[in-house]
């Protein structure tokens, strides 16, 4: 089995298809693909799912399974398969290493759930019983329209492993100079600097035009949702928002057009090919990540781009800033995500914070 990339003839979609042993589509994943593409699902997301119901597929043809009788014990023995590749009915004498992690399962899982969620709609399936209904009692978080619902009565998957929580991993100040300073072309010092100033998604970035960006003094970005990018990439959110840059930020950005930018292509997106590949064609999430690997030989840290955004985030907050503030700026849809994600303190934020207050404390001991 394989999950093969499609661009539709005459336009700029690519979608994504699930081929068997035969290279005949799966029908069933097909048309659910087809319904996340409705739904206007990122080209990467449709991939994500593709892949995740490739692997389900390759379980249930190992082990003989019809995906229209697969049971909630099934799906329990394809948990088990996920971290241990092997026959679930047999128990290894050895401890073996997990493959996967806990929150890759569950995202592998979830692509299932939403897979058979949508067959029950259909009529295809009478349906699983991946849910549990229990009481919560004192919920802190109500709905809009939580007095209508008289029941305290929540529904929790019961197929979903319990992951370690981990702090939001950062950049120091020391590494972030060190990545800029590897760069040697100012389209790529730009890139970096962007990431991190701004706290965009690297598929925003991507996909900005020249017409986005705004100096004359307001040094301005205005971030906004593009579905016919011809480099695949999407902004998450589907609202438009406006993140405010530095002079200094913006004076790159116009060394960067006049020293680097090719003159003699018409593209409006700002980052584009210059020195590999089709020249001014966008570039693309294969070119962001041979730079970064690069850019990890280099100076040995370890990165990815998501890692800028998590930096400007948690220093924002470390500075002061409103949460509701940070989640504007980051274009996050619930300000729940911003302070699941971010507001997460360390050892020496609590040392800090507590040198501050015995400052401002009015009381000193004397120890004499």
């Amino acid at each position: 089995m394989k999950v093969q990339r499609l661009r539709i003839p005459n336009s700029n979609r690519v979608t994504w298809l699930v081929l068997d042993d035969n290279y005949q589509p799966v029908e069933p994943i097909s048309r659910y693909l087809r319904y996340l593409e409705n739904l206007e699902r990122s080209p990467n997301t449709i991939h994500a799912y593709a892949s995740h119901l490739k692997l389900f597929w390759e379980f249930l043809q190992n082990f003989h399974f019809d995906w229209l009788e697969v049971t909630l014990e099934n799906l329990a023995s394809f948990i088990h398969w996920l971290r241990v590749p092997a026959d679930p009915r047999v128990t290894p004498r050895k401890p073996v290493e997990a493959k996967r992690t806990e929150k890759t399962i569950n995202a592998i899982l979830a692509a299932v759930v939403g897979f058979y969620e949508f067959q029950l709609r259909l009529g295809t399936i009478k349906g699983i019983d991946v849910y549990r209904t229990c009481f919560q009692h004192n919920r802190k978080y109500k709905s809009f329209l939580h007095h209508l619902n008289r029941s305290n009565d929540a529904k929790t998957r019961l197929l979903k492993l319990k992951e370690p929580k981990t702090l939001t991993k950062t950049l120091n100040q020391s590494q972030i100079e060190q990545l800029i300073h590897a760069c040697r072309r100012i389209r790529d010092k730009f890139l970096l600097c962007l990431l991190y100033e701004s706290g965009m998604r690297i598929g925003e970035v991507l996909g900005l035009r020249h017409e986005d960006i705004h100096p004359n003094g307001k040094n301005q970005i205005q971030v906004q949702r593009r579905n016919d990018n011809i480099n695949d990439t999407r902004a998450k959110s589907h609202r438009s928002r406006i993140i405010h840059i530095s002079k200094e930020l913006m004076t790159l950005y116009s060394n960067y057009l006049i020293e680097e930018y090719p003159l003699d292509i018409d593209s409006d997106y700002v980052f584009v090919n210059i020195w590999s590949g089709q020249v001014g064609s966008p570039m693309t999430y294969s070119a962001i990540t041979s730079l970064f690997r690069q850019l990890e030989k280099k100076t040995g840290i370890d990165v990815r781009p998501h890692l800028f955004r998590h930096t400007h985030a948690t220093d924002l907050i470390r500075d002061g800033w409103d949460v509701a503030h940070v989640q504007k700026r980051l274009g996050h849809a619930s300000v729940q995500t911003t302070i699941n994600t971010y507001t997460h303190l360390t050892d020496e934020d609590l040392e800090e914070e507590y040198r501050l207050f015995l400052q401002r404390s009015p009381v000193k001991l004397n120890a004499t």
